[in-house]
Order: C-alpha cells, then sequence, then structure tokens
C-alpha cells in the first residue's frame, strides 16, 4: 500500500490557522494544481478529528463515495449525505496495517498531528506541498517533531502564476515493521 500526503501550505509553513481556518489558501484558487489527478488514484483517506471537524462543517461532502478513516478517541458525528466514514482508535502503523489488510492500495493521509504522526512512524511514500505565496507568522504547522531524519527525493516543482509552488517529494523507502 501507498501512503502520500497532498498540501496546502503558508509560505512559513502553516497549512492551518490556530482556529482551523486555511483562508490563505485562496490565493491559489482558480488554477489547476493537480488535486484532481492526485485524489483520481485514491481509494481511501486517512484523517484526524480535527480536520474532519473542518471538513464536515463544508456545505457539501469533497469526497463522494471514498472511504474516509477518521482517526479519533471521540464518537463521531452525523455526516452529510453520501459520505463513507469510519472512527478508527489506532496507532498510526495498525491503521495502515488494518487498510493494507482490507485490500485498499492508496491512501491518502490528511491534517496536521494525522501527518506527522504518519510520517513519525514512517509510513509517508509521498509528499506534495502546495506552498502559496502568503506569511500567516502563526498556525497549525505542517510539519513537527520528528525522531530522525527522513530523507527525501526531489521529484517535480512546477511554479504558477499566482505564485504557488508545488513541490512532490519521494520518502526514502523503509521496511515497515506492524
Amino acid at each position: 500500500m501507498k501512503a502520500s500526503v497532498f498540501v496546502g501550505a503558508s509560505l512559513d509553513g502553516f497549512i492551518a490557522r490556530r482556529d482551523g481556518a486555511f483562508d490563505f489558501l485562496s490565493v491559489a484558487e482558480g488554477e489547476p494544481h493537480g488535486y484532481e489527478e492526485f485524489i483520481a488514484t485514491v481509494d481511501a483517506i486517512v484523517m484526524g478529528r480535527n480536520t474532519f471537524d473542518v471538513v464536515a462543517a463544508f456545505p457539501e461532502w469533497p469526497y463522494g463515495a471514498l472511504p474516509v478513516f477518521v482517526l479519533s478517541t471521540r464518537g463521531l458525528p452525523p455526516t452529510l449525505a453520501g459520505a463513507v466514514v469510519e472512527r478508527m482508535d489506532a496507532s498510526p502503523a495498525e491503521v495502515y496495517s488494518q487498510l493494507e489488510a482490507r485490500g485498499f492500495q492508496h491512501v491518502y493521509v490528511d491534517g496536521g498531528v494525522t501527518v506527522q504522526r504518519f510520517l513519525r512512524a514512517r509510513l509517508i511514500d509521498s509528499l506534495t506541498i502546495n506552498r502559496v505565496p502568503v506569511l500567516i507568522g502563526d498556525g497549525i504547522p505542517l510539519f513537527g517533531a520528528l525522531n530522525a531524519d527522513l530523507s527525501l527525493k526531489l521529484v517535480a516543482t512546477r511554479q504558477f502564476a499566482c505564485g504557488a509552488v508545488q513541490s512532490e517529494y519521494a520518502l526514502e523507502p523503509v521496511r515497515r515493521a506492524y
């Protein structure tokens, strides 16, 4: 199974404001950044509870019939019509193992803390980071503390008219022990 991250961030490395808002990413609206192509390759999404709460408040469920696995110790509120949502309360390695055993091939990992936990567990295969040309000074960081360096290989970089820069990285393969 492959686990990927596709995320927008401010130039100073924040994926959202402290309150969870990501209005600053609108700088890049209107230009195709490859998200539609990326999401078409995904057969499941793993996200944290905070990210789920933000997405669940959208007027329409953005993921169609893709199964979404929410990492949370608390029960989930009702979701929008058509949403396929399942709560999981397990470590990243256990979640990865369970989804792989269920036959999933490509998982999109979303949400600041969840991405950080999967990176620390060395379960991410690729990162696509869309840096938008804005500094917000404070917020929810894309990256957090690691228990060891993670080596990345630059796969591609694209520049957009709005000033955003997209970089795709492959992480060095690691034998998964779960």
